[in-house]
Parts: structure tokens; sequence; C-alpha cells
């Protein structure tokens, strides 16, 4: 059953990363594009206006995408980005909370 288990090289692929921040930008720039009123009657001076700054909308939400996705990576050790992903990546391992555990029941330290 482990064999099923993605890698965290498995979900850090860059073309799907890539694909979310493009999403992120897409949703910006239609955002933008609805509440500036593009869709209604406007002046070609206007329209140009209205699509100019949705396209500077995407772009920065295009970059901070990327920008963000790359600092929560950061986050991953290197070294375990080939083991099976069992759990959330900044969760303790299952087997940690046991010995943290048996260390709180020692009681007080003197």
């Amino acid at each position: 059953m482990s064999e099923n288990r993605p890698t965290r090289r498995d979900l850090m692929k860059p073309v799907q990363l890539l694909g979310f921040a493009f999403g992120a930008a897409a949703f910006g720039g239609v955002i933008a594009l609805v509440s500036m009123g593009f869709f209604q009657d406007l002046s070609d001076d206007q329209r140009m206006h209205v699509v100019i700054v949705s396209l500077v909308v995407a772009g920065i939400a295009f970059i901070a995408t990327l920008v963000i996705i790359a600092l929560l990576m950061l986050a991953v050790d290197p070294a375990q980005v080939t083991k099976p992903v069992d759990h959330g990546v900044l969760l303790p391992e299952p087997g940690d909370d046991d010995a943290s555990d048996a260390e709180a029941s020692d009681g007080p330290r003197a």
C-alpha cells in the first residue's frame, strides 16, 4: 500500500507550481476586469486602461504566488524529498509524539 503514496518530489513538480501560479494570476486578472466594469459601456480609452490594470494585477498575482510557494518549499528538508508523504509536511513524525509524552509524564523537575 505504501507504493501508492506520493513522494515530496512528486508533489513539488515545477510545471504544477507554475500552473497554480498561472491560475491565481488568471483569477486575479478576471476579477480586476469584472470589478472595473470592462463588460459595461466604456469608451475605447477606458477599456484600454481596464485591460492594462488587469494585466498588472495578474502579473503581481503570478509573481507573488511564485514567491510564496518558493518560500514554503524552503521549509522542506532536501534529504527528505524522496521519502513518501504520510502526513502534513510540517507536522511531527507519528513516533515523535510518544517520546514527548514520556518526558511530560515524568513530572516536574527540581
